[in-house]
């Protein structure tokens, strides 16, 4: 009988193991991923992000770790067909400018000293729009902007923030400097693209749908707190689990899942537990474990009911510290 095991921790005896591999959980394949697919919106989820579109307001997302607070965005990029997420990624160090552009002045020194001439006609190779400076650019429908763990940021961000919520527009001064002589210039986008910019201004004509999620782990600024609609997720009910394991593994894994379910229900009344630690504890157990005559079955170790509660108390272990 064939351990479930690819590595077996003989690195003196080399094996073609990695050939049983299976194909991974389909959260986890990245060729032509298309994110949010598999979402499983509420009531209370579609009635909010509803409002934000009408509105033009910051959706500002706040819930435990897992609770699927950035795949909201990509299920309302994917359902609306309005392209690919940008995505900012805050962390201390991230800055309003960082979201808007960036200008890299040593390239443009070391490219004009090197052919000795400053073509400032071709000043945009150097600069790249940000997620924020992206989604703000004229489009007939709005992009989906993703603006992710603001609990991070720097204390000044949020307020930095709500002058570009406010206005809908900024200014590149490295562009507005030379628009008398060259009124339109040709930048590069966060998504890969080119657009030109006329006379350093960027003025958005459809607002960007902003999701802002937070830990919960700090407080914002009333003006900030004013200007954007509040979403918290609740953890997924007992029924709704089912609905996301069916979504991501199907109706017969779903099936096999049931004691998992429970297990994970019963631990997360004691301690914080993701979504995702589920979905991986099913997707690895009902492979591992799914039948009697499995192949992957470990004849070398205590039977299987111990291989089994020994691997869901590693698979499920509580996120906090404590």
């Amino acid at each position: 009988m064939t351990s479930w095991k690819i590595f077996r921790g003989t690195p003196e005896q080399r094996h073609e193991g990695i050939k049983r591999l299976p194909e991974p959980p389909s959260w986890r394949k990245f060729e032509k991923k298309e994110r949010g697919t598999t979402y499983q919106s509420r009531p209370e989820e579609i009635e909010l992000v509803n409002a934000a579109l009408y509105l033009r307001r910051p959706l500002l997302v706040t819930g435990k770790s897992g609770t699927g607070k950035t795949s909201l965005a990509y299920a309302v990029a994917q359902e609306l067909q309005l392209g690919k997420v940008l995505r900012w990624n805050i962390t201390t160090r991230s800055h309003l400018q960082q979201g808007l552009y960036s200008y890299d002045a040593i390239g443009r020194l070391q490219d004009a000293q090197g052919s000795g001439k400053d073509n400032l006609g071709e000043i945009g190779k150097y600069i790249q729009l940000g997620p924020l400076g992206t989604a703000l650019l004229p489009s007939t429908y709005p992009r989906v902007l993703l603006i992710d763990e603001m609990d991070k940021s720097d204390i000044d961000l949020p307020n930095d923030l709500l002058t570009i919520f406010e206005e809908g527009e900024f200014e590149i001064p490295e562009l507005t400097r030379i628009s008398d002589q060259f009124p339109d210039i040709v930048v590069k986008t966060w998504d890969n693209k080119t657009r030109t910019i006329h006379r350093g201004k960027v003025s958005c004509q459809a607002f960007p749908f902003v999701v802002l999620t937070s830990n919960g782990e700090r407080a914002f600024p009333p003006a900030f707190l004013r200007r954007c609609l509040r979403l918290d997720l609740r953890e997924p009910t007992p029924k709704e689990l089912e609905k996301i394991v069916k979504a991501h593994l199907g109706l017969d894994t779903l099936e096999k899942a049931e004691p998992i379910i429970e297990t994970f229900l019963k631990r997360r009344q004691k301690g914080d537990l993701a979504t995702d630690q589920l979905l991986n504890a099913i997707y690895l157990l009902t492979n591992t474990f799914n039948t009697e005559d499995s192949p992957m079955v470990d004849s070398q170790e205590e039977d299987k009911d111990q291989n089994k509660e020994r691997l869901i108390d590693r698979l499920l272990q509580y996120l906090s510290s404590t």
